[in-house]
Order: structure tokens, then sequence, then C-alpha cells
């Protein structure tokens, strides 16, 4: 029992570290707009897509797959979905 309290301390305080650090951006990556963003994390691995090729719902879709894969902030994110909704 004691262990097991243990392990969920862990667990948890693990989960706050991880929350703490993926809210602490410096002001130069908040700065940037989703262009900027897109240029420097998406073209690395792909060819520059039109942004019409994906209606809106489907570049929310794929932000959130490449958000993880690409390892990018929430507010990262959603700069570079609205950059590419309304380029589409």
């Amino acid at each position: 029992m004691k262990k097991s309290i243990i392990y969920v301390a862990i667990i948890i305080s693990i989960l706050a570290l991880t929350a703490l650090l993926n809210s602490c951006q410096s002001p130069a990556v908040s700065a940037k707009l989703g262009v900027q963003i897109w240029g420097e994390n998406c073209l690395r691995c792909h060819n520059s897509a039109d942004p019409a090729t994906f209606s809106d719902v489907e570049w929310d879709v794929a932000a959130m797959h490449m958000r993880l894969r690409a390892n990018l902030t929430a507010e990262e994110t959603e700069k570079v979905v609205k950059f590419l909704q309304s380029a589409n």
C-alpha cells in the first residue's frame, strides 16, 4: 500500500513537471507567426503543400498528429493551423 502511494506521488510529480515545462516558452517563440513556425518545423520533413490541399477539419487532424511528432506546443500548433486554414 505504501509503495502504491509513492508510485502515485511520483507519477503526479512527473505530470506536473511536464505541464510546467510545456508552459514555459521564451518570448521569441511566443512572438513567432504561424507561417514562421510552419517554415521552421513542417518544411524540414515535408514538401511545401498547398494549404488548399486539405479542409479546415483535415488540417486540425493533421496538426494534432504532427504536434506530437514535431514536439510543438499547443500555442505553436494553433498558430500553424490558423495560418494553414486562412490560406486554404
